[in-house]
């Protein structure tokens, strides 16, 4: 787990900012429905931001992210992992989400990835035409892998993503050679998952590849410091 269901980004809320949010549902290439949230300046943007969450899905912390994605002018779609296990619809805390995260595949993860982007391009996500991903954890580790998805993102940023294999499948240092986006990768320098070792592992295989990038590792913040709650983290956060 990255977030608990009371955390909130650290980011403080504009009062005032013109801002409208609704849920919505779409639709994969294998024609699944899966949910998001959609936060929309009241202003014009050409940025849309594809907002990916870590192991429990979409919840609180990033339909919050989204709205202050969204009250400082930039579009923003948080989106659900389990459309095709779980449906659509809202989850009570007891959500077992471990269980579907299980269940998951990484071409089907990129799939719904693919699809946010192109409904923030559509006239019904505002036409934007910059399209970046940011995820946490998990959705760190899928966000860098957009980057060689094919998807035409601006950039791809992470925040505590694991870089390497896991459970046999590549992961973005494997990858590397086929990004076509920028990276930033935002890495806890106290992780108890992920290494100095992995972090310096991705940031060789980036440069190889001569994929535009940086890495940046906060000392002695841990996994999941990019929360209001951890006072001691808010330099980093």
């Amino acid at each position: 787990m990255c977030f608990d269901l009371d955390s909130l980004p650290p980011i403080a809320p504009i009062a005032g900012a013109a801002v409208s949010h609704e849920d919505v549902v779409l639709t994969s290439a294998d024609g699944t429905a899966f949910a998001g949230f959609s936060a929309t300046p009241h202003d014009a943007s050409e940025v849309g931001i594809v907002v990916l969450p870590d192991v429990r899905g979409l919840y609180r912390f990033y339909e919050e992210l989204a709205l202050r994605f969204a009250e400082r002018g930039c579009a923003a779609l948080a989106i659900d992992w389990f459309g095709r296990t779980a449906g659509v619809g809202k989850r009570d805390d007891e959500f077992p989400y471990m269980e579907h995260v299980s269940q998951t595949d990484p071409d089907a993860i990129q799939a719904d990835i693919g699809a946010a982007a192109a409904w923030l391009r559509s006239p019904a996500g505002g036409g934007r035409t910059r399209i970046f991903t940011v995820g946490f954890c998990f959705g760190g580790r899928h966000s860098w892998l957009a980057s060689a998805a094919g998807h035409g993102l601006a950039g791809a940023a992470g925040f505590y993503g694991m870089p390497g294999q896991r459970k046999g499948q590549n992961g973005p240092i494997q990858l590397a050679s086929k990004m076509e986006a920028p990276i930033l990768a935002l890495q806890a320098g106290a992780d108890d998952h992920i290494t100095a070792d992995d972090n310096a592992a991705l940031e060789r295989a980036l440069t190889k590849a001569g994929v535009p990038h940086d890495v940046v590792t906060y000392p002695r913040a841990p996994h999941s410091f990019f929360d209001r709650r951890w006072e001691e983290h808010q330099a980093a956060s």
